[in-house]
């Protein structure tokens, strides 16, 4: 269960141009680069609870691999999606409700930090947090 554990963001890579791509305005793009988001993974089997923690909002997501849910993003744009495990990369991928679009997200463990990277509509960004 490598994903288990508290993760705190650390480093923003490309996040603006990200966010900026998915239709979020200014002003939330630039609380977002600092919204001190936490996560908390607990993993047991196939099952997954993700509590996630910043500035803006405090969620808890519970999903199964391959079993699609919905599920919104702090700027409240409405996906539809399913994560799944390929290696020991954890990889998501989501439909927007409002467009169609596909987003895809990853996540993976290396060392002491979960690299979480984006794509959508061509633009890449990650979030690297530390395990705290």
């Amino acid at each position: 269960m490598t994903f288990n554990g508290t993760w705190k963001v650390t480093q923003n890579d490309n996040y603006d141009k990200f966010m900026e791509k998915m239709g979020v305005n200014m002003v939330k793009r630039k609380l977002a680069a600092h919204d001190n988001l936490k996560i908390t993974i607990a993993q047991e089997g196939d099952k997954f609870n993700v509590k996630e923690s910043s500035t803006f909002r405090n969620i808890e997501i519970e999903f199964t691999l391959g079993v699609t849910f919905e599920y919104a993003l702090a700027d409240g744009t409405e996906l539809s999606g399913a994560w799944t495990l390929e290696g020991d990369v954890l990889k998501g991928i989501f439909k927007r409700k409002d467009n169609g679009k596909d987003l895809t997200t990853t996540r993976i463990v290396q060392g002491d930090e979960l690299i979480q990277s984006y794509t959508y509509e061509g633009v890449d960004a990650k979030r690297i947090f530390k395990r705290s």
